[in-house]
């Protein structure tokens, strides 16, 4: 199933497939720098890797807090990252507008969870005829997930993605539900975790989004031993001064130690 996406690489490897970078572009030269460790360590470990960064981020706490560097150059310095290491790329995308102009950039569109439900938007990333990777909406049971499935490949493309990001739980956290997984797979699409996503607290009463990251080994491993396909993890060399998502991104430097770990799960459950 991962050959549908286009330059990814280590596909024999059997290993799972990692979707990782920053939550969103935060200058020209940061996706690049980041992108070159995260390569370098899935090269080595035989991981098929597609790089994330969002464009914008159309979905903030607060009026004041960063969205982005501006669109285009955003987007021009996530497909340098494709250009420049050969591999594919993911960005989120908002309007049926921004499906069309995203595509011109990246390999993969991603469907933000809050959007999941929108038909409209469903539509038009399905007929860029890019693959869909549609993160299950907080409100939403596995089961529901077959209808924005049907309605990207009603729509004429079968090349769609599912990632699990977590189910509401109280008014200020989230929590997975592991039988999901084999049940979104029934699907016959790439069923992903989104580990980092998962371990935010949202709704603060202060405007800022909090995490559990001491916890994102711990959900990883639980994802890969119960069978996931992907990995979504958003890293940052310093995630305490990140732009967005600091509170739940893993730092870079980290991810190496996680990765080798998970790649030892991942060959035992085989």
């Amino acid at each position: 199933m991962l050959t549908m996406i286009p330059g990814i690489q280590h596909t024999d490897s059997r290993n799972f497939f990692l979707l990782a970078g920053p939550c969103v572009v935060e200058n020209e030269d940061m996706p690049l720098e980041i992108a070159l460790k995260i390569k370098a360590i899935t090269d080595r470990l035989e991981i098929p890797y597609v790089f994330k960064a969002s464009y914008r981020k159309a979905n903030r706490s607060k009026l004041s807090s960063f969205t982005g560097i501006g669109d285009i150059k955003a987007l021009e310095a996530i497909q340098n990252v494709g250009r420049t290491l050969g591999i594919p790329t993911v960005t989120d995308i908002h309007t049926e507008e921004e499906a069309f102009m995203a595509a011109q950039y990246v390999d993969v569109l991603q469907i933000p969870a809050f959007l999941c439900r929108q038909t409209e938007l469903l539509v038009a990333a399905a007929k860029t005829g890019k693959v869909v990777n549609i993160k299950k909406g907080q409100f939403l049971s596995p089961e529901a997930m077959k209808f924005a499935v049907e309605k990207v490949k009603e729509a004429g493309n079968p090349k769609v993605m599912i990632t699990e990001r977590g189910t509401t739980f109280g008014y200020t956290d989230l929590m997975v539900d592991f039988r999901g997984i084999p049940v979104m797979q029934q699907n016959k699409v790439p069923v992903i975790l989104d580990v980092t996503h998962s371990l935010q607290q949202p709704n603060q009463s202060e405007g800022v989004t909090g995490g559990r990251p001491d916890l994102i080994e711990t959900l990883a491993k639980a994802g890969i031993a119960v069978g996931v396909d992907g990995l979504f993890i958003e890293t940052h060399p310093n995630p305490a001064v990140a732009k967005s998502d600091g509170a739940n991104m893993l730092r870079l430097d980290l991810l190496e130690d996680l990765m080798e770990k998970l790649t030892k799960i991942r060959r035992a459950i085989l």
